[in-house]
């Protein structure tokens, strides 16, 4: 092959939207040229934010993008939900200036998917090695991919990246054609406990879905006081402004599926989910009324109906809550890989990766023995 150039760019929204979307193809809805540039205009990224973006790319010997990758400048560790503020603390206590560093990433995302966007495997090296230079170039700390497709880990393993290790709650369809087949597979008391949170949790509600041109301004208006609710108690203040729901809708309203509970026909809480290629992905939820177990029902119970109904393979509902086990949400791994230059750093962060993900593993063992599953039965795999 040919000698790779990389280069860097201000923002997907400078690159053409069909040649990003050949890279990143149609699987994830979260690297899509759509998401990405949603984000950017809508000012959820750039600007104050602590999100600058820098996509870097390759371009083939016909002109258009051969390889990219969805970088961003971060003066701060906040919506990356790969928690590194103690290597962050550790590093400025030794002298060092830990931010800004480098997120090869979804914005505030945590969800699995392809970080190196390629028309040939090939140019994974090159593109790697366009990150690396981007941080020795300009003295940074470090680079951090997170939440890497399984299938890409050993690409940045090859190029000496650490890789961290940690777990998700998912939701695997085994071939169900409708939830109370899913319910048949659970032990007796979950069975039960399951159907009796799902009554509770719609008393006097109507649960409605909602996704393409069905989707208005009214409709982000209501979720966005939701979203807001939820992100001031979570994070202190929202990552996403009301301008990206409304653009998330215009550009890729096909691709949301918004589902919201009505009291009297008025919105009292909602799930947004983006749907990919055989995977609906649960991202915010928020509320302005109290209702028991309701947050189970939009989040997790409506997630599984929807996916059986539209034959995905698998619901993901994000980042941490052991709560999801129960409901017949199973452990799974996640990755993401670190870029270190200083050999001192990388060997303390190196050590701490190893002790880590023994304790990951062994706490996911125990957890995958304590599923809501019958008992020596496998399902419909």
């Amino acid at each position: 092959m040919t000698e790779c150039v990389a280069r860097i760019t201000n923002g997907v929204t400078d690159l053409p939207k069909d040649q990003w979307d050949a890279r990143a193809g149609t699987g994830n809805p979260f690297m899509s040229w759509d998401f990405l540039a949603a984000l950017e205009r809508s000012g959820s990224v750039g600007g104050n934010s602590g999100w600058q973006p820098l996509p870097l790319v390759i371009d083939g010997e016909d002109g258009r993008i051969a390889a990219a990758a969805p970088l961003y400048g971060k003066s701060h560790s906040q919506g990356e939900y790969v928690f590194d503020h103690g290597w962050a603390d550790a590093w400025e206590r030794a002298g060092g200036r830990y931010y800004p560093k480098i997120q090869l990433a979804a914005p505030f995302t945590p969800v699995p998917g392809p970080r190196l966007l390629l028309r040939d495997e090939r140019l994974a090296p090159a593109l790697i090695a366009g990150i690396e230079s981007v941080v020795e170039q300009s003295n940074l700390s470090s680079a951090h991919a997170t939440f890497i497709a399984p299938d890409q880990v050993p690409l940045f393993e090859a190029a000496g990246w650490l890789i961290r290790e940690d777990s998700q709650f998912h939701w695997t369809n085994r071939g169900y054609g409708d939830f109370s087949d899913f319910l048949a597979d659970l032990s007796s008391a979950k069975r039960k406990n399951i159907r009796k949170e799902r009554e509770r949790a719609v008393e006097g509600l109507e649960i409605v879905h909602l996704t393409g041109e069905a989707l208005t301004e009214a409709h982000w208006d209501a979720f966005w006081t939701f979203y807001q609710d939820t992100g001031s108690r979570k994070w202190g203040r929202p990552y996403l402004t009301r301008a990206f729901f409304s653009m998330l809708g215009e550009s890729m309203g096909d691709r949301v599926l918004l589902v919201l509970a009505l009291r009297s026909g008025r919105p009292v809480a909602g799930a947004l989910n983006l749907i990919g290629a055989d995977t609906l992905y649960g991202r915010y939820w928020g509320c302005t009324e109290e209702v028991p177990h309701l947050h189970f029902e939009l989040c997790y119970y409506q997630a599984i109906d929807i996916a059986i109904a539209r034959g995905l393979r698998r619901v993901e509902a994000g980042a941490q809550g052991g709560h999801k086990l129960a409901r017949g949400y199973a452990p799974e791994p996640t990755y993401s890989a670190h870029f270190i230059p200083n050999a001192s750093f990388r060997r303390a962060v190196a050590d701490f990766l190893e002790d880590e993900r023994q304790g990951v593993q062994r706490d996911r063992l125990w957890l995958q023995g304590r599923t809501p599953f019958r008992k020596g039965e496998t399902g419909r795999l």
